[in-house]
């Protein structure tokens, strides 16, 4: 996808109407003017919905979104240390138009190396509704997730030549070895911070994973894809006729996708009903893969499904420990935290890392 060359945006001041003019780029019409109201839930990235008045009137979208930098520091250097704007905008310029799964049209996306100033303008996706990572899903919330995540890995899966895309194939193993140090010192943190709760089980988990975490880092067998990395209700967004558009592209990576349909699952359904379906889930997961064109096997699948179950759990580890904190963002870093310790217990995961 070619991006226009436009003015580098690093604050919502910043985009004015002559901006979205230029972005949006409809034939001899203008945006004459422009309201912005925040939106989302996000933690790394500020994002705001765009009220436009066109010149002539309704040339163009009545509203856009557009992602821009964190004004909170905190979340800029979290964003920063992790590449998420880098990668996200990555992601919209490199590999978005070609894959059938669901995501916003995107008009500008842009990052500066030097500045880390970022912006995404895309589609209003409304009416469409963000779902809930404090509440959970349903089970057939669950399947339409599902069917959609498997829109994201199939096209590509096996495809060799992701590899040689740089910013989506981050596998250094040094730099796999020195995360895993820092989620050890985060996760005493995490454990400090967070002691009153967490469910006991998952509080006596978490100093068992640490120390053997870089092991599982290590331990990722094919086959790869394009992985979402942070699949989970806050980024997605159900329309009235069940379709899903999946949006936060920041963590977007290349790995095992069925380490997208644990932390999914592990994290949007409560314990008891993601016990009850979750290998329904999974078959329906291997299902679509196959009318895609690829042959999983169901046994393998099980296996890689209950490996990165712990996917969750270090997400929920790192990144409350990095980004500002805020009520809903202890809420749900909570709600992740107990939901895949138990996931990963019920399964046994510790029983796959290797030693």
């Amino acid at each position: 996808m070619t991006m226009r060359e436009l003015p580098p945006v690093d604050h919502v001041d910043q985009i004015t109407p002559e901006w979205l003019t230029e972005a949006i780029a409809v034939d001899g019409a203008k945006v004459t003017e422009r309201t912005a109201t925040p939106v989302g839930t996000g933690q790394v990235a500020d994002t705001f919905r765009f009220g436009l008045t066109w010149e002539p009137p309704e040339a163009g979208p009545a509203t856009v979104v557009a992602k821009v930098t964190a004004v909170d520091e905190a979340s800029r250097n979290a964003a920063a240390m992790t590449r998420t704007y880098e990668i996200e905008a990555a992601f919209y310029r490199d590999l978005a138009a070609d894959l059938p799964v669901r995501s916003p049209r995107c008009y500008h996306a842009h990052h500066d190396t030097w500045t880390n100033a970022y912006v995404i303008l895309m589609d209003d996706a409304a009416p469409a509704v963000q779902g809930d990572q404090l509440a959970g899903c349903s089970v057939a919330e669950a399947e339409a997730a599902i069917a959609e995540l498997t829109r994201l890995h199939a096209p590509r899966s096996g495809d060799p030549t992701l590899a040689d895309i740089p910013w989506l194939h981050r596998h250094d193993p040094a730099a796999i070895d020195s995360t895993g140090g820092l989620l050890t010192i985060l996760g005493e943190g995490f454990l400090e911070r967070y002691a009153a709760t967490l469910d006991p089980d998952v509080a006596e988990l978490i100093p068992r994973l640490t120390p053997r975490i870089v092991a599982h880092f290590h331990d990722k067998p094919g086959p790869w894809t394009i992985q979402h990395s942070d699949y989970r209700l806050d980024n997605l967004l159900f329309g009235p006729e069940g379709e899903v558009t999946v949006v936060d592209w920041q963590t977007v990576g290349h790995g095992p996708g069925v380490a997208d349909l644990s932390y999914f699952i592990g994290a949007g359904l409560p314990v008891e009903p993601r016990r009850e379906h979750e290998r329904d889930l999974v078959e329906g997961y291997r299902e679509g893969m196959a009318a895609a064109g690829v042959e999983l096997d169901a046994d393998q699948l099980w296996e890689d499904y209950r490996r990165y179950t712990f996917s969750g759990l270090v997400m929920a580890i790192g990144a409350s420990m990095i980004v500002a904190r805020t009520d809903r963002g202890d809420q749900m870093f909570m709600a992740m935290a107990n939901r895949h310790g138990q996931h990963a217990l019920d399964l046994d995961a510790e029983a796959l890392i290797p030693d």
